[in-house]
């Protein structure tokens, strides 16, 4: 097993605090892999007892309800030893939360749980336990764990690979082959609209729900209003409210699938309630409905990869608005860190250096800026202050 230590350290930082854990993420991102992962560790030390309930088992049907989980967990805890509560895909379980508020004020007890619907797991865990418990995200694969999990060296052509095919764990098992890679990651994104929407909503358009999605893995990047989606299905014969596409966007950002990013005004310092940006918790899926990477969908890929490793990072990223321009991202963190990032495919020409840079250097603040970039050659370069890095730096070192 390919360890994702990173998730572990996170996990285990809050053990021991009186907390319930709580790994949020798409399915298929590795939540279930990190459960397992921490399961085999936390089995070897002699004073832990480990109690694993992973509901997408067979052997565990048999736990549909609360009383049923208190009666499994009840069995098998072990007085004198550390217990350690896993339970993977703990939505699929009715009235959860109060059982694992109650194992959770036990001695010597910790909980840590999975779930793939956001809304479902903070209203629930909100009211009945309050703020006692930590959520800790759960994203696909970086450029880094990609390598490993495929056994590959950082090179032009790994990128390329990562570029087209995502950070999905289970194609390691897969392979990378195009046929195989789609097919895999449509039967995900075909799960995630089943079970983690459309029945957990009760939708009845489901046809419009999957044009929307492919409305938004064609504008990655772009700005996009409920009330332009509304038009542009009018456009296409298909009727829907402005109301009615703001609740099936967010259905999707429960689900994981996309994450708004909201618009920031660098001058005025306020951030904006209308047109948003979406991007994919996976490119590789946004790719396999896109029907792959096509040339002109490089700079959008690319927004997307950075999107995701700034996250990584631990930032806070928003969309920043100039009087005259745009910057890709304006990355915060609490203890008061900030960056400006532009994101372009090659700069090979004065105009589109001058877009990149120029909005760049309209910031009139001291942050650190930055373009990140496929431009051959480069790895990390001064221009006038502002960092110009490559692609494959940036996903190897950070910024």
């Amino acid at each position: 097993m390919i360890k994702r230590d990173c998730y572990i350290s996170k996990i285990e930082k809050y053990l021991d605090k009186e907390l319930i854990v709580v790994l949020v993420g798409q399915r298929r991102v590795g939540k279930s892999y990190i459960l397992r992962q921490l399961r085999d560790e936390k089995s070897a030390a002699s004073d832990t007892n480990v109690i694993y309930i992973d509901k997408e088992k067979r052997q565990f049907d048999a736990i549909k309800n609360y009383h049923q989980l208190n009666e499994y967990i009840d069995e098998r805890l072990s007085i004198g030893k550390h217990n350690l509560i896993l339970i993977d895909e703990v939505q699929e379980i009715e009235g959860f939360e109060h059982s694992i508020r109650s194992f959770n004020t036990d001695e010597d007890t910790d909980v840590v749980v999975t779930g793939s619907n956001a809304r479902m797991l903070s209203s629930d865990l909100s009211t009945i336990i309050g703020g006692r418990y930590k959520e800790i995200y759960i994203q696909s694969l970086s450029y880094r764990e990609f390598l490993e999990f495929h056994n590959l060296s950082d090179s032009d052509e790994s990128l390329s690979r990562y570029i087209q095919y995502g950070g999905l764990p289970g194609l390691s098992k897969i392979g990378l082959t195009e046929d195989d890679a789609r097919e895999y990651q449509t039967d995900i994104l075909h799960t995630v609209l089943l079970k983690d929407i459309i029945m957990r909503n009760n939708i009845r358009n489901a046809n419009f729900l999957e044009n929307l999605v492919c409305f938004l893995a064609d504008n990655v990047g772009k700005l996009i209003s409920a009330n332009s989606i509304s038009k542009y299905m009018k456009s296409q014969g298909e009727s829907i409210t402005s109301s009615a596409v703001i609740s099936y966007l967010h259905f999707l950002c429960e689900a994981y699938i996309i994450h708004k990013v909201n618009r920031y005004d660098i001058h005025g310092k306020r951030i904006f309630e209308t047109n948003d940006k979406f991007y994919f918790e996976d490119h590789g899926i946004r790719n396999a409905i896109a029907a792959g990477t096509r040339e002109g969908d490089i700079e959008k890929i690319l927004e997307n990869i950075v999107w995701q490793e700034l996250r990584r990072l631990g930032f806070r990223i928003f969309v920043g608005q100039l009087q005259a321009g745009e910057i890709d991202f304006v990355c915060t963190k609490p203890d008061g860190q900030r960056a400006y990032i532009q994101v372009s495919y090659i700069i090979a020409d004065d105009s589109t250096r001058e877009r990149e840079f120029g909005n760049l250097r309209a910031i009139k603040d001291n942050y650190p800026k930055y373009v990140i970039s496929m431009t051959p050659l480069v790895e990390r370069n001064d221009d006038n202050g502002i960092t110009h890095l490559g692609l494959r730096n940036f996903l190897m070192n950070g910024l």
